[in-house]
């Protein structure tokens, strides 16, 4: 079999190639001036294509020949000022994928969408897969051009492709990895003070990596699954990060009266190039807000195990 993946250069897709070298050829899209430096050290070959998900041509002379797509590429950011870059790459780009896919052809496809594109809702606390998305303030730009991709890749499956669709929350690699989801490690390891109210969904990125290949071993063709260990307390998740490091624990709850100052300083710091902290008016709602995104379907399918949170913070030093 051989599996292209997109977004290999990145956090996930870097363990999803480590995990599915195994069942297949491993080839990789990438651009020009993307680092390979994730994948220096595998031990097994990854045939490289040079293109970009907005040159639909290279999208296509990529896929000659290739029996399975992951779509791992993507934006994350949730900085106002990069909505249209969002929305392009997200949502364009995964539109430009399944067209490509139509015309050459290839049928499999997995896309790695994310637990943003679930949506959010002030009343309810508990997501599964069958929540309908719905217009909130706590919708992010990421989270909204996330889930316009699912529609994209959901009407390829209507014009003939086997799509799984993952839904992974924080992703935890190692901190040498340096990306953008291994920066909350940074907030304890600066010795921050201050702590949100409310709860963080988090999974090791070694176990969505092992879940992934699985739902394709078992073809779970027509899903979509949310990959989640569990929902903690920003303050616990901290207190047992900051215990691992060996560093001071945030102590302070941050209060709302604060947040919305904390959130203007940053707003100005961020126009002056003083920040480049994604807390602004919709990050500070979120991280105030108790949701836990529900793992059942996926456990109930896989029956998985997963690292403890201990043993993910050990293993991310």
């Amino acid at each position: 079999m051989k599996i292209l993946i997109t977004g290999i250069t990145g956090l996930f897709g870097s363990y999803l190639a480590k995990e599915f070298a195994g069942l297949g050829e491993i080839h990789g899209l990438r651009r020009i001036n993307s680092s390979t430096r994730l994948l220096d050290d595998v031990g097994f070959p990854i045939t490289w294509h040079e293109g970009k998900l907005s040159d639909i041509e290279s999208l296509e002379e990529a896929m000659s020949g290739i029996d399975l797509v992951i779509h791992a590429a993507g934006k994350v950011s949730f900085d106002s000022r990069e909505k249209d870059s969002l929305y392009r790459i997200n949502s364009e780009g995964t539109k430009n994928v399944v067209n490509a896919m139509l015309n050459t052809g290839v049928k499999k496809l997995v896309h790695v969408s994310s637990v943003a594109a679930i949506g959010r809702s002030p009343e309810v606390m508990q997501l599964d897969e069958n929540f309908k998305w719905v217009e909130t303030p706590l919708n992010t730009d990421y989270g909204v051009s996330k889930y316009l991709a699912e529609l994209e890749v959901w009407r390829g499956e209507q014009e003939g492709l086997d799509l799984i669709v993952v839904n992974p929350s924080i992703l935890l690699g190692k901190i040498s990895d340096d990306r953008s989801s291994t920066d909350i490690y940074h907030y304890v390891l600066d010795e921050n003070s201050y702590y949100p109210a409310g709860d963080l969904n988090y999974i090791d990125v070694r176990d969505a990596a092992t879940q992934v290949r699985q739902l394709v071993e078992k073809e779970a063709w027509g899903e979509r699954f949310i990959l989640n260990n569990e929902s903690i307390s920003y303050k616990e998740f901290f207190e047992k990060m900051a215990l691992a490091f060996g560093k001071k624990t945030p102590n302070k709850a941050v209060n709302p009266v604060m947040l919305k100052v904390v959130v203007f300083l940053n707003t100005v710091f961020r126009k002056l190039g003083l920040s480049k902290s994604p807390l602004n008016k919709k990050t500070a709602m979120i991280s105030q807000q108790k949701v836990f995104f529900d793992n059942s379907k996926v456990n109930k399918v896989l029956q998985t195990s997963y690292h403890s949170l201990e043993d993910t913070f050990e293993w991310s030093k």
